[in-house]
């Protein structure tokens, strides 16, 4: 479980709290570990992309604001004022190590959006040949879904970069050793987990309790991430990113932190539907549902109602039971719902949802 061996490409995610020093400004000392570790494990075959927070608390201590920005519009202009702060301290950190780098700055739209999404992973399959490190990075100067304090942190983006470009091992750097059974900070007794076969309720439940980050990205927000990770077939190590060597020490076999196995492993398109957020949703019948459940097309004939506006080739909720491409629009669906044939509509086949373009949610 713990043998990285044959793992050629991994994707490091970093924290704030990492990062930052006491004032919100650069940890230049914890900077410079990261760079290293990254260069060396780049310059011993593997490949390696950069998952960084930060840019928001870097333009924090250059304006020196001592206290939480919760204004959408501030906290953009932070970014945009961190970013290049933070861009340019690894590019310093990891010239001393001779390894250069790319800045990639990503919005949950890109990674959603087919043909952009292709375009992305074809320019970072180019870099990583080129022996770059892509430094990856939230564009939280434009986007808003993501800059929300609901959504801020990075483990979700470093769980989809790992998914979509194939990585065998996503490393989480927190603050904290691992996955507790309870807030270490609080509990002397609290104990680590140091595997998790599978995310279930109780799982959660504990990872409630440890309230472990102080960022905006908790201990809940982490397994959710974990989690696209695995369906990815990737494995995942949460562990304290303060220890000495400790990226080295992982893909070593070192039992640090909390190791998570995969769950399924899907194939590429199907991980891009999964983690697509969805245009809208098909309403369906009973029927229709246990047909879905059991790896079956959608036909129009299920269909009991739909919502939202969009286009033939997007991805949908199907019911509470899946995800996937629908092949008409939000117009057509609403003309042929009901009916035992789609195709006078346009559809190519009498699936509205074929069952190679739909994801089951819970398996």
């Amino acid at each position: 479980m713990r043998d990285f061996n044959q793992v050629k490409r991994v994707v490091v995610k970093v924290g704030t709290n990492l990062l930052s020093g006491s004032v919100g400004g650069v940890d230049a000392v914890r900077l410079d570990a990261i760079a290293r570790e990254l260069s060396a494990v780049t310059a011993g075959g593997r490949q390696c992309i950069l998952v960084t927070s930060g840019a928001i608390g870097m333009g924090r201590a250059a304006m020196n604001i001592k206290h939480k920005v919760s204004d959408v519009t501030m906290r953009q202009a932070l970014a945009a004022i961190g970013q290049g702060i933070l861009m340019h301290e690894y590019q310093k950190a990891f010239e001393r190590y001779g390894q250069k780098v790319a800045q990639v700055l990503l919005t949950n739209r890109i990674m959603s959006h087919r043909k952009y999404y292709v375009n992305l992973k074809n320019a970072v399959e180019k870099l990583l040949q080129m022996r770059i490190i892509p430094i990856v990075n939230e564009n939280d100067c434009v986007s808003i879904e993501e800059i929300d304090l609901a959504f801020g942190d990075n483990d979700k983006l470093s769980a989809l970069v790992a998914g979509k470009i194939d990585a065998g091992l996503l490393i989480i750097l927190t603050d904290v050793g691992g996955l507790h059974n309870a807030n270490p900070r609080t509990c002397p007794d609290a104990q680590r987990i140091e595997t998790v076969y599978e995310i279930t309720d109780d799982i959660r439940a504990m990872a409630g309790k440890a309230g472990t980050s102080l960022g905006t990205g908790g201990m809940l927000s982490k397994l959710a991430a974990i989690e696209i990770a695995a369906n990815g077939g990737c494995r995942v190590v949460l562990t304290d990113g303060c220890e000495e060597n400790v990226i080295a020490r992982i893909l070593g076999g070192e039992p640090l932190g909390t190791l998570f196995l995969p769950r399924r492993r899907l194939s590429n398109r199907k991980r891009w539907i999964l983690n697509t957020l969805p245009e809208g949703a098909i309403h369906i019948d009973a029927g229709a549902a246990r047909a879905v459940a059991d790896h079956r097309s959608l036909l129009a004939v299920g269909i009991t109602g739909v919502e939202g506006n969009f286009a033939a080739g997007t991805v949908v909720r199907v019911g509470d039971v899946a995800k996937g491409v629908t092949t008409l629009s939000a117009t057509q669906l609403r003309n042929v719902m009901g009916q035992q044939n789609a195709s006078a509509q346009g559809a190519k086949s009498r699936a509205v949802v074929h069952a190679n373009d739909m994801v089951l949610l819970k398996t």
